[in-house]
């Protein structure tokens, strides 16, 4: 048996504010980004050489939608971002004005920093330990 996780939906402010910051300061991939009707648009971004997984940035439609912007898991660490060279990625990150909350540390499965996106959601910046999970870098 073979499944995997395709999208994982970003509930965002703005189509295009997001696609900047994920883009342009993040070094993300800009996979697709069609329009579906006069509010709403399929935009698929990912990390670059993902082959896996990518964010599908959502728009927000109500007020419900609009609350849950920055804080989709409730101030945890909401994503894992795994890097081949943590060093590079955080000073590209920390160049581009990506605010670090937590700073370097090595940690049992590897180095990692915690940094916010755009609206506030945390993300883990990891390169992973030798042996941890480095399967998941191919």
């Amino acid at each position: 048996m073979y499944q995997r996780l395709a999208h994982i939906a970003l509930v965002v402010r703005e189509y295009d504010e997001a696609i900047d910051f994920y883009v342009n300061k993040l070094g993300f991939t800009l996979l697709e980004d069609t329009k579906l009707t006069e509010e709403k648009r399929w935009v698929m971004v990912a990390p670059a050489g993902a082959k896996e997984c990518c964010l599908l940035l959502a728009r927000a439609a109500n007020e419900e939608q609009r609350k849950a912007i920055g804080n989709q898991t409730g101030g945890r660490v909401f994503l894992f971002l795994f890097t081949d060279n943590f060093q590079r990625d955080y000073e590209r990150y920390l160049s581009e004005g990506v605010e670090f909350v937590r700073q370097p540390e090595d940690q049992p499965h590897g180095r990692v920093a915690v940094f916010a996106d755009l609206y506030g959601n945390l993300w883990d910046l990891i390169e992973p330990a030798a042996g941890k999970n480095q399967g998941l870098l191919k």
